[in-house]
């Protein structure tokens, strides 16, 4: 089995039924293949659920999607460590310190980091597609 970390765009594209990778993150949350997310994520989904979509109900899901999340495979925690090593990877590709430390995470826990962000991550070879995920959890 492997271990999935999340970034906060696969939780949001949970939500948001307009996003072109929303059923695919909700078959990778709702399958067998372990998940985790970093800390970080709790407070992205929140800013972008009251501040972009002003949908108080939709950041309760949201949180209640990451602490799911959290209590099935684990929350990671950012300490100086791992925004030490987000900063170093954030350097080498170009990216945020934000998207560098799931980077740096699932470097740590030996997990495969899943986005749905194609121009910083995906395509960099940094992370997967929620459904490239799902087929390669279930190809295992």
């Amino acid at each position: 089995m492997s271990l999935w970390l999340l970034d906060a765009s696969v939780l949001l594209a949970t939500e948001d039924a307009d996003d072109e990778h929303h059923i695919a993150a909700l078959r990778l949350l709702a399958g067998d293949e372990p998940l985790a997310t970093l800390d970080l994520a709790l407070y992205e989904v929140t800013n972008v659920a009251i501040r972009a979509w002003h949908d108080d109900a939709a950041a309760a899901r949201l949180r209640e999607r990451v602490d799911a999340v959290a209590d099935d495979g684990g929350l990671v925690r950012a300490d100086s460590e791992l925004l030490a090593r987000a900063a170093s990877v954030a350097g080498e590709h170009g990216i945020s310190v934000y998207d560098a430390a799931y980077v740096a995470a699932a470097d740590r826990w030996g997990a495969q980091l899943v986005s749905c962000d194609a121009r910083d991550l995906v395509s960099r070879g940094l992370a997967r597609f929620p459904g490239d995920a799902g087929q390669a959890g279930r190809s295992q």
